[in-house]
């Protein structure tokens, strides 16, 4: 069975990456449809042998009766058609933050929470890259021993603000003076914050904060986050104290999550921003007791931002909702045809 698919967000690096998961996954499509802005309307994408023509997102879109419709095209975008597309009968699975608090959109992670991605009513929500890889390292030892309180100091790449963090890290590392900006500060040799609140936080640290509550399916969980941009161009990587509800046996964990889905350990060294890049995995090292708590565990977790931070994990969903039998509208064609 195969489905008819459309990207919203096509041509960005995000949705580049849904294309290229696409067809490493061999996923099932029978139509292939992609959108983006006025701007970039016209450009030919060749994708497996075929030459697609992105379109302008427009009031016709949604008439397409496509079965899955992945957006990446930022919140403003996810707002306004996210729900028309899901009124056409298309299953939306959204990377922006737009839908991630709604009390009726799943918020999902296939290896933490699948069983919530059957539950959605059309609208599924996909979490901030930074959150994805903390749940799926944290859900195992949750199940272990129970945890009250996160720490973590998030040290992410500029691709996790799109082309414009990659072209001024570019520029600035070329000697010259940027054309877009992320940042007022400079980002190369040097570590900025995200755009901060009078009230000191970030967008991104509250993100962390509520939508790991959320995904642990843990209302109560003490979770304190510090978001900072660094200058590499992919990867994020997290430093992790977690205070368990009991003592914890660390040999027990590090077996547990070296068997865990999407969790590769390292032992005999340390994952890093450049060596996780273009990998789907989460990777965990350093892992070791807090010696100053019997129930506390400090660990070091990095994984790709543009794929399991966002793309692979959206792609995931997908293949669960197809497993399933839930994504609407299945279709037996076989041609890509250019749109």
């Amino acid at each position: 069975m195969s489905y008819r698919i459309a990207i919203v967000g096509a041509t960005g690096l995000v949705g580049r990456a849904m294309l290229d998961i696409l067809a490493e996954r061999q996923f099932p499509i029978a139509e292939l449809a992609l959108y983006a802005s006025a701007r970039s309307a016209g450009t030919i994408v060749q994708w497996q042998g075929a030459a697609l023509r992105v379109q302008e997102l427009s009031p016709s879109a949604p008439s397409g009766h496509y079965d899955l419709a992945l957006f990446s095209a930022g919140a403003a975008v996810s707002r306004t058609w996210a729900p028309v597309f899901a009124q056409h009968g298309t299953t939306v699975i959204d990377n922006s933050s737009a839908w991630r608090l709604a009390p009726d959109v799943p918020l999902v992670v296939p290896e933490v929470n699948s069983h919530r991605a059957l539950e959605h009513r059309g609208i599924i929500a996909n979490p901030n890259c930074s959150t994805i890889q903390l749940a799926v390292a944290l859900k195992p030892i949750a199940e272990l021993y129970g945890i009250e309180r996160v720490v973590v100091a998030t040290y992410q790449s500029v691709s996790g603000a799109g082309q414009r963090g990659l072209e001024q890290l570019a520029a600035e590392l070329d000697g010259h003076e940027p054309t877009v900006r992320i940042s007022n500060h400079p980002l190369a040799h040097n570590a900025v914050f995200h755009p901060l609140a009078p009230d000191g936080w970030s967008e991104e640290e509250r993100k962390v904060m509520t939508e790991l509550q959320r995904i642990l399916e843990l209302p109560s969980l003490a979770v304190v986050a510090t978001c900072v941009r660094l200058p590499f161009f992919r990867s994020h990587a997290e430093a992790v104290w977690v205070e368990c509800t009991r003592p914890v046996d660390l040999e027990q964990i590090m077996a547990t999550l070296a068997a865990s889905p999407g969790v590769r350990l390292v032992t005999d060294d340390y994952p890093t921003p450049r060596s996780t890049s273009g990998s789907d995995w989460v990777w965990v090292g350093r892992l070791r007791r807090d010696p100053n708590n019997d129930r506390g565990i400090v660990l070091w977790i990095v994984a790709d931002n543009i794929r399991k931070g966002a793309a692979t994990n959206a792609i995931q969903i997908a293949e669960l909702l197809a497993a399933h039998g839930v994504l609407r509208n299945p279709s037996s064609t076989v041609p890509v045809p250019v749109q």
